[in-house]
């Protein structure tokens, strides 16, 4: 099995792609999970053939299978935490479907729950205001895409980043629509969301239900959602853990602590 994870490996350098030491710690575990993996296929491109401005791939299997049901179904939920690649695969996702001219635009938001009533305290215009929060997706965007691109294609209105608020009244027709930080939304607003989907649209939610910063009591849409969606035909679902966690080692180490710690609070025989 080493000597096959080693050839495909090298295949994968040899095609273009990069690799780091933390992919070499990947592959063998995908491979240890599913034998007869294809590493080629797992490291694919997301963006290719439709000028990146970067290369794009899975580095797992769960992000393989994120990629694969974006591909699959019209509406995605993912849920896990920090670091996963739920967002930023998705923006690629949706990248490439602009590229491919599968959707006329690429619709970028999240709720701006920080904003509440301290936003009327903050200089500038409502937009000026909740950029802040968007800010993230900017960040995204523009590592996948050339910058005077992005901004052009921003200036269209071919992408457009902005508050969930704003998505209140519209139908999305052939659209690609990205729900960022979908665990600060009231069921509600998820509802109103799910709803503005129109024709030949595909949406991907993403969140972590263990970072809610409603206010204490407030139910959140995403709990809600995946509860009610559960078992709805034509909805993928994709559950990361902290195992999925690609940023630095560390942070696997500090998602897993926090949750530790969250499981002694809820277990009142623990001290």
């Amino acid at each position: 099995m080493g000597r096959g994870v080693l050839e495909e490996l090298y295949g994968v350098l040899r095609g273009g792609g990069s690799l780091e030491p933390r992919d070499v710690r990947a592959a063998i575990q995908a491979v240890t999970e599913r034998p007869g993996t294809s590493l080629r296929e797992l490291y694919s491109d997301v963006l290719a053939n439709v000028g990146g401005r970067r290369r794009i791939s899975a580095k797992n299997l769960a992000q393989r299978r994120y990629i694969e049901l974006i591909d699959q179904h019209d509406l995605v939920i993912a849920i896990g935490p920090a670091g996963t690649g739920k967002t930023y695969l998705a923006m690629a996702m949706a990248i490439a479907a602009l590229q491919r001219r599968e959707v006329v635009r690429v619709i970028l938001t999240r709720p701006a729950v920080e904003a509440g009533e301290r936003l009327g305290f903050l200089p500038g215009t409502m937009a000026e205001k909740v950029n802040p929060y968007l800010r993230p997706l900017y960040d995204a965007l523009h590592d996948m895409t050339d910058f005077d691109k992005a901004q052009r294609l921003i200036e269209r209105g071919t992408i457009e980043v902005a508050p969930l608020a704003f998505m209140r009244g519209r139908t999305l027709n052939e659209s690609f629509v990205i729900l960022d930080e979908a665990q600060n939304t009231s069921p509600e607003q998820m509802k109103m969301f799910l709803t503005r989907m129109g024709y030949a649209s595909k949406a991907v939610v993403t969140g972590d239900i263990t970072q809610i910063d409603l206010p204490s009591g407030k139910p959140c849409g995403l709990v809600d959602a995946l509860e009610v969606l559960e078992g709805v035909e034509g909805i993928g679902i994709q559950r990361f853990t902290e195992a999925d966690v690609v940023r630095h080692p560390l942070v696997q180490s500090i998602v897993r602590a926090y949750e530790r710690r969250e499981q002694d609070r809820s277990d009142p025989g623990v001290k």
